[in-house]
Protein backbone atom coordinates (compact mmCIF):
# COMPACT_ATOMS: atom_id res chain seq x y z
CA UNK A 1 0.00 0.00 0.00
CA UNK A 2 3.40 2.49 0.91
CA UNK A 3 4.25 1.62 -2.61
CA UNK A 4 1.06 2.56 -4.46
CA UNK A 5 0.63 5.99 -2.48
CA UNK A 6 4.35 6.71 -3.17
CA UNK A 7 3.77 6.10 -6.71
CA UNK A 8 0.88 8.12 -6.76
CA UNK A 9 2.12 10.93 -4.66
CA UNK A 10 5.17 11.07 -7.59
CA UNK A 11 2.90 10.68 -10.10
CA UNK A 12 0.95 13.78 -8.85
CA UNK A 13 3.86 15.89 -8.24
CA UNK A 14 4.98 15.41 -11.94
CA UNK A 15 2.03 16.01 -13.40
CA UNK A 16 1.04 19.34 -11.89
CA UNK A 17 4.60 20.88 -12.53
CA UNK A 18 3.85 19.61 -16.62
CA UNK A 19 0.89 21.13 -16.51
CA UNK A 20 1.83 24.59 -15.24
CA UNK A 21 4.55 25.03 -17.79
CA UNK A 22 5.38 23.39 -21.10
CA UNK A 23 8.86 21.21 -20.61
CA UNK A 24 11.80 23.81 -21.03
CA UNK A 25 15.70 22.39 -20.49
CA UNK A 26 15.53 23.64 -16.68
CA UNK A 27 12.76 21.17 -16.17
CA UNK A 28 13.87 18.29 -18.34
CA UNK A 29 17.36 18.71 -16.64
CA UNK A 30 16.13 19.09 -12.89
CA UNK A 31 13.89 16.01 -13.11
CA UNK A 32 16.55 13.47 -14.78
CA UNK A 33 18.77 14.72 -11.94
CA UNK A 34 16.32 14.55 -9.11
CA UNK A 35 14.58 11.41 -10.73
CA UNK A 36 18.62 9.59 -9.95
CA UNK A 37 19.02 11.17 -6.76
CA UNK A 38 15.35 9.79 -5.69
CA UNK A 39 15.42 6.92 -6.94
CA UNK A 40 18.97 6.17 -4.90
CA UNK A 41 17.39 7.74 -1.89
CA UNK A 42 14.79 5.00 -1.23
CA UNK A 43 13.52 4.29 -4.76
CA UNK A 44 11.43 7.49 -4.66
CA UNK A 45 12.39 8.38 -8.16
CA UNK A 46 9.30 9.56 -9.21
CA UNK A 47 8.97 12.34 -6.39
CA UNK A 48 12.49 13.46 -6.90
CA UNK A 49 11.92 13.40 -10.97
CA UNK A 50 8.98 16.15 -9.96
CA UNK A 51 11.10 18.44 -7.41
CA UNK A 52 13.57 18.29 -9.78
CA UNK A 53 11.56 19.54 -12.57
CA UNK A 54 10.34 22.42 -10.24
CA UNK A 55 13.72 23.31 -9.08
CA UNK A 56 15.44 23.30 -12.56
CA UNK A 57 12.39 25.33 -14.00
CA UNK A 58 12.80 28.04 -10.40
CA UNK A 59 16.67 28.04 -11.31
CA UNK A 60 15.89 28.84 -15.15
CA UNK A 61 13.11 31.24 -14.79
CA UNK A 62 16.41 33.30 -12.47
CA UNK A 63 19.09 32.70 -15.15
CA UNK A 64 16.48 34.60 -17.62
CA UNK A 65 15.49 37.47 -15.42
CA UNK A 66 19.50 37.70 -14.81
CA UNK A 67 20.08 38.23 -18.98
CA UNK A 68 17.10 40.51 -19.24
CA UNK A 69 18.27 42.69 -16.91
CA UNK A 70 20.53 45.32 -17.99
CA UNK A 71 23.35 46.11 -15.41
CA UNK A 72 24.14 48.61 -17.58
CA UNK A 73 21.81 50.84 -16.94
CA UNK A 74 22.89 53.75 -14.51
Amino acid sequence: MKNIMMLVAGAVAVLGVAAIQPAEAGCLSGAAVGGVAGHFAGHHGLIGAGVGCAIGHHREVMRQRDRAYDYNRY
